[in-house]
């Protein structure tokens, strides 16, 4: 939801503190490795019950989040690899923070509750993977009730007490499938128009290429059919110009 709705808003608002940040040194690849370094201590104050520490070391694991990429476009250094290992270590922070929480819920809650931090995990994973392989497709999947931002938001809520952590957690699981349904129905309908294969493909540059080169040589076969009739009619012509001389040769001839 912030991602596509107010992503706008927050470039304005995180850009000058990216350039502030770059013109002392902090590159945005030193902002997402101590991300996760913040993301690894977050699940460990989660995992020893201590919650409320637990909130301060989540919101600077989102700061570090929100202000690598304001980093990179200040200093001109957005690249694909820069992405990639953004990407990878979002996933590795939402597996680290949520295994945290698991082993909190192990320690308090005994029994199979253990088990809803990891289905919180599997939907997320499913989300993240839908927006990936739509790009891939060619196709925007942003969006949804439940991303990312969304997510270590109301995480942070239940950090609040013990007793809100549970509710907050089937209200994430609910949410984040919610949007996993959402994202797969928009991109079923963008990609209705059936994508051509290899062949098809092929065969229409083919196609293509031949009309490219028939269209290039009727000029010139015109010209040179053009060439070769002006050619047999004035043929036609000396012959002619040249039987009638004969005719009047012979009758000079007989009739001198």
């Amino acid at each position: 939801m912030f991602d596509g709705r107010w992503r706008d808003t927050v470039d304005r608002g995180t850009g000058p503190v990216g350039r502030k940040l770059q013109k002392v040194g902090i590159t945005a690849d030193m902002l997402t490795a101590t991300g996760l370094v913040s993301a690894a201590a977050t699940a460990v104050a989660v995992a020893t019950g201590h919650l409320h520490l637990a909130i301060l070391l989540l919101i600077l694991t989102g700061l570090h989040d929100l202000l690598d990429g304001p980093v990179a476009k200040a200093s001109g250094t957005s690249s694909t690899r820069g992405a990639f290992f953004d990407s990878v270590t979002d996933r590795v922070s939402d597996v680290l923070i949520l295994g945290g929480v698991a082993w909190y819920l192990e320690s308090t809650h005994p029994g199979h509750l253990v088990l809803l931090p990891f289905a919180v995990l599997g939907a997320t994973s499913l989300v993240s993977y839908q927006r990936a392989k739509a790009e891939s497709l060619g196709i925007s999947a942003k969006g949804g009730l439940m991303e990312r931002a969304e997510r270590m938001i109301l995480l942070g809520i239940g950090f609040l007490s013990a007793s809100f952590l549970v509710p907050v957690l089937w209200l994430m699981l609910a949410l984040t499938m919610a949007t996993a349904v959402g994202r797969f129905t928009k991109v079923w309908r963008l990609a209705e128009a059936p994508v051509p294969s290899v062949a098809s493909r092929r065969r229409r540059r083919t196609r293509t290429s031949a009309g490219g080169r028939a269209s290039s040589a009727s000029p010139s076969r015109w010209r040179a059919r053009r060439q070769g009739e002006l050619a047999s009619r004035s043929g036609r012509t000396w012959r002619a110009r040249h039987a009638r001389q004969g005719i009047r040769q012979r009758a000079s001839r007989r009739h001198p």
